[in-house]
């Protein structure tokens, strides 16, 4: 298990991981920072990658898509899936189908008590391999900056 600021990083299985943050707002403005474009645009990509979020789609409904593209290393790399479970404010389930290795299922929990929000990310990875290449590791910062927009909206 590893712990950074308010985020823990935890490990369940070969092919799991989950982080958990509770996040200093709302579940629905949280949700919102979630679905809608153009604040996930600000808040998603880790500032110490370096990369350029460049596009940024989101169909926010069961059977719709999603496709992220950044500048890296001269071209463009793309990540993409489809929406498979979408609850307002409560739960949002998607796929991340940009990789060879197989499809991962991502599962986002928003519970909200005294005003804040208990985030839970839950990834279900095809492979063991996936996960050790998997990019939860820059959560903690992501979330820092998901905190700090939302604080920067009141």
């Amino acid at each position: 298990m590893k712990v950074n600021s308010n985020t823990t990083v935890e490990r369940k299985s070969d092919r799991e991981v989950v982080v958990t943050r509770t996040i200093n707002a709302p579940a629905r403005h949280v949700f919102e920072a979630w679905t809608n474009p153009d604040l996930f645009r600000r808040w998603w990509v880790p500032k110490s990658y370096g990369l350029n979020l460049v596009g940024c789609e989101m169909d926010v409904r069961v059977g719709g898509e999603y496709r992220l593209s950044f500048l890296h290393e001269g071209g463009t790399m793309e990540f993409f899936g489809t929406y498979l479970e979408v609850n307002p404010y409560s739960r949002l389930v998607w796929t991340n189908d940009e990789g060879d290795a197989g499809q991962t299922v991502t599962i986002v929990t928003f519970e909200e008590e005294d005003g804040k929000t208990l985030l839970v990310v839950h990834d279900l990875y095809p492979t063991k391999e996936s996960v050790d290449n998997g990019q939860t590791g820059a959560m903690p910062e992501v979330l820092d900056q998901l905190d700090e927009l939302l604080a920067s909206l009141g």
